[in-house]
């Protein structure tokens, strides 16, 4: 569990600029902004204001080990997400963080890792895996499994191709194209081909409930346990300090709690429709 931000960045924004702004997708794009010297860890989110509009939790996703400027990534899906992806370098917004649990990298040396993300899960993800290249002989065999709706929806397309020369990782979409020559299903067809030790490996797992839920049975199926596997949760958060209650997840508050989670804490709740 993280330290927790101290009170005032706790409640009050600080006021940062825009550095640079970046198309991801045709719906998706990723924010640098200048923060000073800021240390988070893997899995953690801040909270961004727009002006006049209001704000999101948002998972930080650029490398844990280099402080100074942030990087987001943002999916266009409601009117705050909008405004950020609109600003333009030398833009103000609010920031207010970082916030919650991280991804358990350290205590997972000396095992196998799978990574496994459909979607936009990528992005609360690419801080770990940024931290297991970092270390890279800290771990075992690492596997990258990422599932996305198409070929135009990937993201970090680059950095995917640059990861295998070191990394397992497999990509897969729900929708193919004729230019695309991967593979085509849903993400926990690739858990079998990843070639893990079941009794060594720690699985972190991010994307869409039901995703996960699926990803967490087939990797119990394969022989993981589920003490052993890390989801994050991605309810919606208001307040990030435990206070309002927005994100509760049946004893939990999201917040306060997670984003990251084991999944055997989780797993029952995820079950009950509308919780």
């Amino acid at each position: 569990m993280s330290t927790p931000p101290a009170i005032d960045a706790a409640i009050m924004p600080a006021v940062v600029g825009v550095r640079s702004r970046r198309r991801e997708t045709r719906d998706t794009w990723t924010l640098t902004v200048d923060t000073g010297d800021f240390a988070f860890a893997p899995g953690q989110f801040n909270m961004l204001y727009a002006f006049g509009i209001g704000e999101i939790p948002v998972s930080v996703s650029g490398d844990p080990g280099k402080h100074g400027p942030l990087v987001h990534t943002i999916r266009v899906v409601g009117a705050v997400s909008r405004a950020l992806t609109q600003l333009k370098r030398g833009d103000a917004l609010g920031l207010r963080g970082p916030f919650g649990s991280a991804w358990p990298v350290a205590e997972s040396r000396g095992r196998d890792i799978v990574v496994v993300a459909g979607g936009l899960g990528l992005a609360p993800l690419r801080p770990a895996i940024y931290h297991l290249l970092a270390e890279r002989n800290a771990y075992g065999r690492i596997a990258v499994l990422y599932g996305s709706r198409s070929p135009d929806d990937i993201l970090y397309r680059r950095e995917l191709e640059s990861w295998r020369r070191r990394l397992d990782v497999e990509v897969t979409v729900d929708h193919a194209t004729n230019s695309w020559h991967g593979n085509v299903g849903v993400v926990t067809k690739l858990i079998g081909r990843a070639g893990f030790d079941p009794d060594r490996t720690v699985a972190f797992v991010c994307g869409p409930e039901i995703m996960m839920r699926f990803t967490a049975n087939a990797l119990e199926s394969a022989g993981v346990a589920p003490q052993r596997i890390y989801v994050s949760m991605e309810r919606n958060m208001k307040c990030a300090v435990g206070q309002c209650g927005h994100c509760q997840f049946g004893p939990t508050l999201v917040c306060r709690d997670g984003p990251v989670m084991r999944y055997d804490r989780v797993n029952r709740p995820m079950l009950i429709r509308e919780l």
